[in-house]
């Protein structure tokens, strides 16, 4: 990396911050899908100041899309004085629920100790900053560069990014005769380099039972016992069975290299009264009972397996349990995903980290997947990694936060990048 490019991104330090703080003060919550549209204007006026052209897209037609909460994406393109290729920046702008535990302003992007607080911070709006700190200063610095920077803000990741990364790529957008290099910002930390993530499976299952009086059970059947039943044989075969299998992929941290189930849900019987409801239950058999499980899976698995051996569970319970009954039904599935470590972008990247920080950077694969399965999968792209500042496991947290100097550090390896992707090789 050249000095003057390193000097002047660490010189607008402040600007990182401010710009930082700009986003992390509109509360995208998803759900429900909240201010996307305002957050993509603001990065509208934002990049049309630095010369980028840009386009706000809706995601028409794609879950939680309406009229109330439109699923809003913004790309930027900002073109060299000659032919090249594209690196694209692509950044999520959509944030989860708050929680409870906080100590400072969920939405205040308080600073304390060199770290700015708020949610979404390190997930990822740190990174967006980031690469467009990184691509504005690039551009100022060598405005006779080759080929393009993209810069995108995209809709819904948290919930499966259809209404974003998909349906951009599913138009074009991520087309590897447009875009050849994309980096996504995630936070792996701002010496690790994520070429990929593990694949997800999502189900709900039903267990089936009849209604009856609560004084008289066994005038009924009860859909919670026969669920207590299917958890009872996942705790006793298929939790330890996936314990035993291990990946080659380098996925972080060390728990998520076995396979994993978690139950996102359970509900049975009666719902829950509203909260200022005092009076008593009713006496039932409940004759349903639903759970949600959200099963993470290695490169080494294939997905029929994954589906096959819940459902091997269920029709063995169908088989020896008294009137056990059950419905199975897929919510979403996702391959996991991993670039070749030769990649250009990973090549680039590492030496640029190698560059800035004077140390080998780290490869790792993400326990959860995010926007590269759509790259990848819809858009055939495979030069493709995440690499951004913040560490993975504030992800979600209360208190959630980025840290100031990997900011600037992240922003340094990104525009080194650059340099290496659009400049003259001599």
């Amino acid at each position: 990396m050249t000095s003057t490019l390193s000097t002047a991104i660490i010189a607008k330090r402040d600007d990182l911050i401010a710009l930082t703080q700009d986003l992390i003060r509109i509360p995208t919550l998803n759900p429900p899908g909240q201010d996307y549209r305002l957050i993509c204007e603001y990065l509208d006026t934002r990049l049309r100041k630095h010369g980028f052209e840009t386009q706000l897209i809706r995601a028409f037609g794609t879950p939680g899309d309406s009229e109330k909460y439109p699923r809003w994406n913004i790309i930027a393109r900002r073109e060299g004085r000659r032919a090249g290729e594209c690196v694209h920046f692509n950044s999520h702008t959509d944030v989860v629920e708050v929680g409870a535990g906080w100590t400072f302003d969920p939405f205040g992007a308080e600073i304390s100790d060199g770290k700015i607080y708020g949610r979404g911070t390190c997930d990822m709006k740190g990174g967006l900053a980031a690469s467009i700190i990184a691509a504005e200063t690039f551009i100022e610095q060598h405005p006779n560069f080759s080929g393009a920077i993209e810069i995108s803000g995209t809709a819904d990741e948290e919930s499966g990014g259809y209404g974003g990364v998909a349906y951009l790529a599913e138009h074009g957008h991520f087309n590897p005769d447009r875009v050849q290099h994309v980096i996504i910002p995630e936070p792996l930390q701002k010496d690790r380099i994520c070429p990929g993530h593990r694949g997800g499976w999502w189900a709900e299952i039903e267990t089936k039972g009849e209604i009856a009086h609560g004084s008289m059970p066994f005038l009924g059947d009860c859909a919670v016992r026969h669920m207590g039943a299917v958890l009872s044989e996942f705790e006793n075969k298929l939790f330890p069975a996936m314990a035993a299998r291990h990946t080659d992929m380098p996925v972080v941290p060390e728990g998520a290299r076995s396979s994993t189930m978690n139950i996102n849900s359970i509900h049975g019987g009666q719902k829950e009264n509203d909260p200022d409801f005092d009076g008593l239950p009713a006496h039932c058999v409940p004759d349903s009972c639903r759970i949600t499980i959200d099963r993470r899976f290695l490169l080494e698995e294939p997905l029929d397996q994954v589906r096959g051996e819940v459902r091997a569970l269920l029709e063995g319970l169908r088989e020896t349990r008294v009137d056990f009954d059950y419905e199975l039904t897929e919510l979403n599935s996702v391959l996991p995903s991993m670039t070749d470590r030769d990649a250009p972008v990973v090549q680039t990247v590492a030496h640029a980290i190698e560059d800035i920080m004077g140390k080998a950077p780290e490869y790792v694969a993400s326990p959860g997947s995010y926007d590269q399965k759509h790259i990848d999968r819809i858009g055939k792209l495979k030069n493709c990694i995440a690499y951004g500042p913040g560490l993975l496991e504030l992800a979600h947290k209360p208190d959630e936060y980025i840290g100031i100097d990997d900011m600037v550090d992240s922003a340094c390896v990104m525009g080194a990048a650059l340099e290496t992707l659009l400049l003259p090789k001599d």
